[in-house]
């Protein structure tokens, strides 16, 4: 009997060490980087790639009346980007339909007529029943910025250590003072 109770002693020593080392290792990454995403190009991924840089994700529309944004988008990224921050950009058809494509069209679209080289990512919902977990991690009542995602080009601001800081609605212009504020404090820190 003594035998029989060492060995079992074992193996939950193991169980008990893996348990707690997964509860370590999950409370160091931040729930957002573990997300299944998929690039523009179909390609599995998250943002887990972008883990220590401070990120500016939004939801992009080729034919919506912000669609000129994309241009300060990439001002944004090209200004930023060695200081650490990274535009994603989410095309997302939930509003006036105003992005239709495939992601081959969309892709064209961005560098044809934006010359964007920011990451773009698969088409995806923000709203609805067939909204997205990173959309309901963003923008759902666990957030630090809870509400719906309102239109096209809204924008979270993530620091780099993936927390989210801010939410800015599509009227805020990429260049704008109010989110290179906060671009600049989120990369100070």
């Amino acid at each position: 009997m003594g035998c029989l109770a060492n060995s079992m002693k074992f193996p939950l020593f193991f169980a008990c060490f893996a348990l707690a080392m997964a509860t370590v290792l999950s409370a160091e990454e931040p729930q957002l980087y573990s997300i299944p995403l998929k690039d523009i190009d179909g390609r599995d991924t998250s943002l887990k790639a972008y883990a220590g840089k401070t990120l500016l994700i939004v939801n992009v529309a080729s034919q919506c009346g912000f669609t000129p944004q994309y241009e300060g988008l990439e001002a944004l990224y090209r200004k930023y980007k060695d200081k650490g921050l990274m535009v994603l950009g989410f095309p997302c058809n939930d509003f006036g339909e105003q992005e239709p494509g495939t992601n081959g069209e969309i892709k064209l679209f961005c560098s044809g007529k934006y010359n964007v080289t920011f990451p773009l990512f698969d088409k995806l919902h923000t709203i609805g029943a067939e909204r997205h977990p990173l959309y309901t991690a963003l923008s759902g009542p666990a957030s630090p910025a809870p509400g719906p995602v309102t239109w096209n080009f809204n924008k979270y601001l993530i620091s780099h250590d993936g927390r989210i800081l801010a939410h800015f609605e599509s009227e805020v212009e990429p260049e704008s003072a109010t989110l290179t504020k906060a671009i600049d404090a989120a990369l100070a820190k």
